[in-house]
Order: C-alpha cells, then structure tokens, then sequence
C-alpha cells in the first residue's frame, strides 16, 4: 500500500495518516499540495491518500472540498481527528527579538493571531503550502520562524522556541482517507455520509427542499457548506455531511430523494465516525419502520397476489 499526503515531511497530515491503522508499515509518499495528492490517487500511483478537511477554529479546507466535489471521483472511507497545537520553530539561537518573518499554512496563522501579536508583534507572516514547509523555509534561512508541530523540529535542525502555541484551546483538524471508488465499509453504528449535491434551477425554497429530505427522516446534518460550482455567479454546490450509512433505510431513501430533485449528486462515501458518536434515531425512522411501511403499500396494492 502506498499513501499519499500533504507534505513535505513532518506536516499534521503526516501526523494524521501515521495514526491509521491500516497505514502502519505502508509507504507514505508526500506532496506538495492536497490537489497533486489526490491527483497521484487517481492516476493510480498511489492506493490511498489522507488530506485536512476540516478545522475546528477556521472551518472546512476549501481547497479539498473544490477538488473532491469535481474531477474524477474519489470515495473517503476513513476519517481521523487530531488535536492540533502550534510550536514557534527557529534556527538555533535565535531570540524573539531576532524574529521579522513567521511563516505558516494560512489556517495556522489565524489559529495563532493573538499569541503572534502578543509575543511577536513586528513580524509580518508569510503564507506556506503546508507547516512543514515552513520549517523547511526557516532551515533554509528564507524566514526567521515557523507554525508548526514541535515534531517537525528535529526533521529540520530546528529548535523550539515556544510550544503550545493557540489562541483557542482544543483545536481539532479533522481528515479523511481517501481511495477510488470501491464498495463502502460496513456500517458500525456510528457512521457518517458525505455527498455533493448540485441545485439545477435556482429557485425560492432550493436549499430548503435539499434540507427537508434529512429532516423528515431524522438525518442529522454535521456539516452544510457551500460552494461556487465556478460555472457562474449565483451557481453553487453544497457539500453535506449526515449521520448515518448508506446501508441505512432512512439514508438511502434521503439520497434518493436528492437524486429526484438535484441536478447531480456525488456520493463522496460511508465511513466510521472517529468521535464514535452513535446518532439518535427517531421514531418511525429505523430500518424496521420503513420495511413495515413498505409492506403495508405493498398489500394495499394488491402485491401479494
């Protein structure tokens, strides 16, 4: 097995994808973007791939969302959460007076805005693919200091000038781990299902027919994001997240239903959920109501016969 990963080494996707278990004693192969990663899954080159999706403080990961909503599809099938706390890395011996640049991922810095200007208020920050590469940029002598795991140190000959670094506590990212499209896992009790779906006609009430196909099955949605389709402006997409699999009676006839009044509907995947949260199902909504009521249509039309 060969996983891809936002890199270069020592980045928080490394971290994530160190801790899947069926990662262990795979080759983990880093990219320089998510796009090149899940570029190198569908060309085949890779088996696996483990981007950022979403952030606790700042919100979902456009950038993944665009690509895995269009291109050739792919099927997430795993998904970790990390806890994620800045270190400030430098060159040995430099003081926080010496500091004039502080490099990051742009969803590091406003996780860390106030700390940086409490403790480092002359320094202009500069943007980086990934943390990682911002330690590699300070090891190169390009900037004076880093975001990015205390972790990453070591790997760049750098030191630690300060560690858990965050203006809000217990910031998680959460990722996925992503494969071409294959048969989901099996449902554990406590799944979550993600899908794209595209309006084709805007009208009043759009959104809120999408929204009634969850909400008269008792669907939880986790996340609700919209995106510009970049087919023209007042075009969007909306990437959902719901409890439940796919397997499930009420989530099967909700995906149904979106395929009746959707233009398109991707099916990005079932999965486990990393918090194992098991999802309340409300009455007349489980597996056994619907085949109960299914019967019921049945004989009323004389299906028995």
């Amino acid at each position: 097995m060969r996983y891809a990963y936002l890199g270069p080494q020592g980045t928080f996707t490394e971290a994530a994808l160190r801790s899947v278990p069926e990662a262990e004693g795979a080759e983990h192969l880093p990219y320089a973007t998510v796009p090149a990663a899940l570029d190198a899954l569908r060309r085949g080159d890779v088996e696996a791939a483990v981007v950022a999706l979403e952030n606790s403080v700042e919100g979902s990961v456009p950038t993944t969302l665009d690509e895995l909503a269009t291109g050739q599809p792919l099927q997430i099938v795993a998904e970790v959460h990390l806890p994620v706390s800045f270190a400030l890395l430098v060159r040995p011996g430099t003081r926080y007076e010496d500091i004039k640049t502080v490099a990051s991922h742009p969803h590091a810095q406003p996780q860390c805005r106030r700390w940086l200007a409490a403790h480092v208020p002359d320094a202009e920050w500069r943007a980086a693919t990934s943390n990682a590469e911002a330690a590699q940029h300070v090891a190169d002598g390009h900037y004076d200091a880093a975001l990015a795991g205390s972790f990453a140190a070591a790997r760049y000959g750098l030191s630690v000038l300060a560690e858990d670094i965050h203006d809000v506590a217990e910031a998680v990212t959460r990722f996925v781990v992503l494969r071409r499209p294959c048969a989901p896992p099996a449902p554990t009790g406590m799944d979550r299902t993600t899908v794209v779906a595209f309006i084709g006609e805007d009208h009043p009430g759009a959104l809120l027919e999408i929204l009634n196909e969850f909400s008269m099955r008792g669907i939880n949605l986790t996340l609700i994001q919209s995106r510009p389709t970049g087919t023209g402006l007042g075009s969007y997409l909306f990437w959902m997240d719901f409890e439940g699999h796919v397997s499930d009676a009420r989530v099967g006839e909700a995906l149904m239903g979106l395929r009746r009044i959707c233009a398109e509907v991707r099916y990005l995947g079932s999965y486990a959920r990393a918090d194992r949260v098991r999802p309340e199902i409300r009455r007349g909504t489980h597996d056994a109501d619907f085949t109960e009521a299914a019967a019921w249509l049945s004989a009323l039309r004389g299906d028995h016969a």
